[in-house]
């Protein structure tokens, strides 16, 4: 459904957005997008598919009109001298360097490389400026930003192009081959930071400002890849006003951000937990951020110490690694410590909090809703629960049919507001969205004074050290492989990284049961996190009289020829 059609108000009002008309509750006259090319929007879910929106804080009532680029790269009070990224080589970019940049490479695109509002754009490299500025371009030009990780192999690429149906790709010159070899038809890829003479860098020479393109306020801004229970990659669409409600509801009520902060953290900008994290929070308070290209326990540490970071990102994972290599480091400029990718045990926090007096602010969040909804920061925070509904948000906890369970009951966590899930043209919209409510797929328990505590997940996706890994695309892998004919991925308990994958395979007969070979294979396949640390050789699977495939029984299995992957602290 286009948005200039006068059916698309009246499904607006259906969904709640016209909360965002004002006191006056008056519908608001239909926005024109500014696409030239509409495939994002014809694609989204019909709109009584979509979650109620919820836009109760004035600081969410954005105008019509909104290109969020142009308003982060532009923050009140931000002079043009102020420091916006730093790298560890002691690089520093203040605001009107970015700016520049961004002005640039956006003229580039539109004028040599014939990118027009709405074609999606894909973005691909180690954690830098230089990608940072590409996407906030994108954004600025008119385009849809598809930012994936520098780890992703061809086949993963290959299906991403093939879903959003991209055409052009921005490409760190160190992270190119995978892509060339995913033989995407028709792609037009265009590297940075290389010496060839095409290199986008070098002929992002203009200096002629460039005018953000007009888009609406819900025009397609981005599409975020996560993994679906099927391993077919889901294409999380979030619009321009999207981008700064996840700054003025996390960043702005919670994490509390002052122009002064210097932000860094290991996810990279391919998750949208350090999209916000390292990009919009920081542009949206006038702040600064430290990109790490290698972001390991040690590397934060380090860094934190070298450039006074004073608010950190990372997975629980990081926080326990952290605590065996503290030693006499100088974390005396930190202030924030945010966790998020997984459960945040209260062992991990209240140590945490007794080596470095530091209290972490646990969260939930999630790709389809863009970043956290669900967390509490200073004296509002409970070790061992994930916190409060965001200023913003709203949760509850409901059984399957989507009743309110009682306080204290364990049931559903279903989540509203300012930003829901849309899925790029996918059945599993829903399986997501059920009667305005977006189901997390998490397990959680609302205390009796308001407090949500995680429980488990409730479906098959496993998380490991803050990753969200699909056990059935990492099994079509392993079937890929010439030798299995039958592969089952679980996830199993550990206490370092909360869950690591486990795969259990059954080779053609005669075939040798070389573990390396196969996790070389899968290596080559898949981003090297999602590789199993452990493999197991069976005869068979277990499965039922009717040949259903029973997990429960290898989730429970204890024996079996398994290997340990000696490179597993390399697959971050």
């Amino acid at each position: 459904m286009n948005p200039t059609d006068p059916s698309w108000d009246e499904a607006r009002a259906d969904i709640g957005e016209t909360e965002s008309a004002g006191a006056g509750g008056g519908l608001r006259p239909p926005v024109p997008s500014a696409h030239a090319d509409t495939f994002a929007r014809d694609h989204l879910p019909p709109p009584d598919q979509w979650p109620r929106l919820r836009f109760e804080l004035p600081e969410l009532r954005y105008p019509d009109r909104l290109n969020c680029a142009a308003e982060l790269l532009d923050p009140a009070g931000a002079p043009g001298t102020r420091p916006v990224f730093r790298t560890p080589a002691g690089a520093v970019w203040t605001y009107a360097d970015l700016r520049a940049h961004v002005d640039r490479i956006a003229r580039i695109l539109t004028t040599d490389l014939g990118v027009v509002p709405g074609n999606r754009v894909l973005l691909r490299g180690p954690t830098t400026p230089w990608l940072a500025a590409c996407w906030l371009a994108v954004l600025k030009a008119g385009a849809v930003a598809v930012t994936v990780l520098a780890q992703q192999r061809a086949h993963e690429l290959r299906t991403i192009c093939e879903i959003a149906r991209v055409r052009h790709a921005l490409c760190d010159v160190r992270a190119v081959d995978d892509l060339v070899k995913a033989e995407v038809p028709g792609l037009s890829i265009t590297a940075y930071g290389g010496d060839a003479p095409d290199d986008l860098l070098r002929r992002a020479v203009s200096e002629v400002p460039f005018r953000a393109v007009d888009t609406a306020a819900d025009d397609v801004a981005l599409i975020a890849f996560t993994s679906g229970t099927t391993g077919r990659p889901k294409g999380c669409v979030h619009f321009h006003r999207d981008v700064l409600a996840i700054a003025d509801t996390f960043s702005r009520h919670v994490l509390r951000p002052r122009a002064d902060d210097v932000f860094a953290g290991s996810p990279p900008l391919g998750f949208t937990f350090g999209l916000g994290g390292l990009v919009v929070f920081p542009l949206r308070a006038g702040a600064s951020a430290l990109l790490l290209e290698q972001a390991r326990p040690e590397q934060l540490l380090a860094a934190v110490a070298e450039h006074r970071v004073s608010v950190l990102f990372t997975a629980p994972t990081a926080y326990r690694t952290m605590l065996d290599r503290l030693g006499s480091q100088d974390l005396s400029s930190l202030r924030r410590c945010v966790s998020a990718g997984e459960n945040l045990p209260a062992a991990t926090w209240h140590a945490w909090h007794e080596r470095t007096g530091l209290r972490i602010i646990n969260g939930i969040g999630a790709t389809e809703l863009l970043h956290i909804f669900v967390s509490a920061a200073d004296d509002d925070i409970r070790p061992g629960a994930t916190g409060l509904p965001v200023p913003g948000w709203h949760a509850r906890v409901q059984d399957e049919y989507g009743r309110p369970v009682p306080d204290g009951e364990p049931g559903l966590l279903a989540v509203q507001g300012p930003v829901g899930c849309r899925y790029l043209a996918d059945p599993r919209q829903h399986a997501y969205v059920r009667d305005g409510w977006n189901l997390t797929g998490d397990t959680y328990v609302r205390d009796s004074d308001g407090y949500f505590r995680y429980i488990a997940r409730a479906d098959d996706m496993i998380i490991s050290a803050g990753y969200n890994i699909a056990g059935p695309e990492v099994e079509d892998a392993l079937l890929r492989h010439p030798d299995v004919v039958e592969a089952a991925v679980v996830g199993r308990p550990d206490d370092a990284r909360g869950e690591v994958v486990v795969a259990y395979a059954v080779l053609r007969r005669g075939a040798a049961r070389d573990t390396e070979a196969l996790r070389a294979f899968v290596k080559s396949e898949l981003a090297p996190y999602k590789c199993p640390r452990e493999i197991v050789f069976l005869d068979a699977l277990p499965r039922t009289a009717t040949g259903k495939l029973q997990r429960f029984r290898l989730r429970t299995a204890t024996g079996g020829a398994a290997d340990a992957d000696p490179d597993a602290d390399d697959q971050r």
